[in-house]
């Protein structure tokens, strides 16, 4: 079967009837003993927050002119790798650091007509800039969905721990808990400069772990309150979490957003391996329902970890809700080889293997939690009609939005 979407052409193995599908996605989610979620940036785009293509204009447009030059020969030396079709402002963040790490960050050495000091300035210049027009969306944007998602997370009764993983470096979900009072827990301890302590991550113990009430948060591309400081008598760094007011007027003071590979590799204790790790050993324990929103299999090394986890653990189920149907056009071919993956997009599915589409359906009041009648969509993909549906059938829709409207 043939369905035409634009100008795609999509091969639908078989028709599928989207009230059965979502009856059968909530039965499995009340039964699960073990929920975690994977957050793109399209779970933050959903409340204001720019996206890459969008944020990666605003930053190269609000560079001073000699930055402009060094960013441009960069960007020209990115568009003669084949695979760079779409050059984003991570892409550009890892040349440049690969040109930080290669020169030592010296004047008196360069690398396709920057050299090291230049590199090591532009970094700081840009992820200053990626801090400054990000804070000021969270500062606009309302964060009423987020803190209904962390009240509905808090309010479930489960036995295992409750994880988000998240390629995000806002700090929209550390506000939603704070305003609840959630406790969660990123693997940093102390007061005056927290530090990371990869073991409260990597213990198998339950006495050396929090309890199970505190949700576990970790960001898989740092955070904007992170920041890298060199240790005393060495030339490696650590990672210290001082939170978002500690950036102030400090332009000096770099931030952790996005692995920089010389830093990254300098330490194995670093939080990036040790969350990356997290996620390996997270999906490939036991029977877990996993909940993606917002992400677009852009990242290879951590589709590699899904896929693979996929392949070595059959106790999980991995459930995709995409924004698009363009995504889902790109990944149904890799995802079709698993059967325990389901994939949700606008218009068709991926379940035990198959690829159909949604069924032609007759408006009914149930549906208007999760599908458009004027579109014809399955509108699950956008993280608010998520956190709404993931409310609505919860059994305790009021008590849980009764929570979240004392701290709006």
């Amino acid at each position: 079967m043939q369905l035409v979407e634009g100008d795609q052409i999509i091969m639908a193995d078989v028709k599928y009837n989207l009230v059965h599908e979502v009856d059968e996605l909530k039965n499995q989610l009340s039964i699960s003993r073990r929920i975690g979620f994977f957050f793109g940036a399209g779970t933050s785009m959903s409340i204001g927050m720019p996206g890459i293509v969008e944020l990666t204009k605003q930053v190269k447009e609000s560079l001073v002119s000699g930055e402009k030059e060094d960013i441009d020969n960069v960007i020209k030396c990115l568009k003669s790798f084949p695979e760079k079709s779409d050059i984003t402002i991570e892409d550009i963040l890892n040349h440049i650091r690969l040109i930080r790490q290669i020169t030592r960050e010296t004047y008196s050495k360069g690398f396709e007509g920057i050299n090291g000091k230049s590199a090591k300035n532009l970094d700081i210049s840009i992820c200053n800039k990626i801090y400054q027009l990000i804070a000021v969306k969270e500062n606009e944007s309302d964060i009423t969905p987020m803190i209904l998602f962390a009240s509905w997370l808090n309010w479930l009764p489960r036995d295992y721990s409750k994880e988000i993983f998240t390629v995000n470096y806002d700090l929209v979900l550390e506000k939603a808990f704070e305003d609840l009072r959630i406790p969660y827990f990123d693997g940093f301890v102390g007061a005056h400069e927290p530090f990371f302590l990869p073991e409260s991550i990597e213990s198998k113990e339950k006495i050396d772990s929090p309890p199970f009430s505190w949700i576990r948060l970790w960001k898989l591309h740092g955070s904007f309150g992170w920041f890298w400081q060199k240790r005393e008598k060495s030339e490696t760094y650590k990672v210290i979490r001082l939170g978002s007011l500690a950036k102030g007027a400090d332009t000096n003071r770099e931030l952790v957003i996005y692995p920089s590979r010389d830093k990254y590799e300098s330490s194995r204790k670093q939080p990036f391996t040790a969350y990356f790790d997290r996620l390996k050993s997270y999906l490939q324990e036991g029977e877990t329902h996993f909940i993606i929103n917002g992400y677009s299999f852009g990242e290879e090394h951590i589709n590699d970890i899904l896929f693979n986890s996929l392949k070595q653990n059959n106790r999980l189920h991995i459930i995709v809700f995409l924004f698009s149907d363009s995504v889902f056009e790109r990944i149904k071919e890799q995802v079709k080889q698993f059967l325990n993956i389901s994939v949700f997009s606008p218009s068709y599915a991926v379940i035990g293997g198959f690829i159909g589409a949604w069924d032609s359906l007759d408006y009914k009041p149930e549906l208007e939690l999760y599908y458009d009648k004027d579109d014809k969509k399955l509108t699950l993909g956008d993280f608010k009609l998520l956190v709404n549906f993931l409310i609505n059938t919860s059994g305790s829709k009021f008590a849980i939005e009764d929570k979240s409207k004392r701290k709006l």
